[in-house]
């Protein structure tokens, strides 16, 4: 992107200043998350992440946790061994994190068919509506 580029509006100074937007960029991405989630179990490994956390790409999954890292949520300890051994776990306030996304993470498992659901309903109604405006079709020719 150049730096004449003016398409994408600049953030606002009262956005970057804002502390739940700063947070939740971080802790609310779906990669974040699902870290989080596997790490609250129990220390892992980056190869056991990657294997566990379905579609994440290697790239992701490394700038993902070196941004956790970042915000003081996951320690990373390398040993000294051939080939070296990195085990990857959550600080102490990462743990503080679990209470809530677990909580989110059983919502929505209870409220998944609703969900499914309501947007079955909602696209059958757009489709619906759509079919009707359509050029040629017998609401709008009547």
């Amino acid at each position: 992107m150049s730096a004449t580029h003016t398409d994408v509006p600049a953030r606002r100074a009262a956005d970057q200043d804002c502390p739940i937007r700063e947070v939740l960029d971080r802790v609310g991405d779906k990669w974040s998350t699902l870290i989080v989630i596997r790490l609250g179990q129990r220390t892992r490994r980056f190869n056991e992440l990657h294997r566990e956390i379905d579609g994440i790409s290697q790239r992701m999954l490394t700038l993902t946790l070196r941004a956790l890292e970042r915000d003081g949520l996951v320690t990373r300890t390398v040993y000294p061994t051939v080939p070296p051994r990195v085990d990857y776990e959550l600080t102490d306030i990462g743990r503080t994190l679990l209470t809530p996304i677990t909580a989110l993470h059983e919502w929505a498992v209870a409220h998944r068919d609703d969900i499914q659901h309501a947007r079955a309903l909602h696209d059958k109604a757009v489709n619906d509506l759509e079919a009707r405006s359509e050029p040629g079709s017998l609401a709008t020719r009547a």
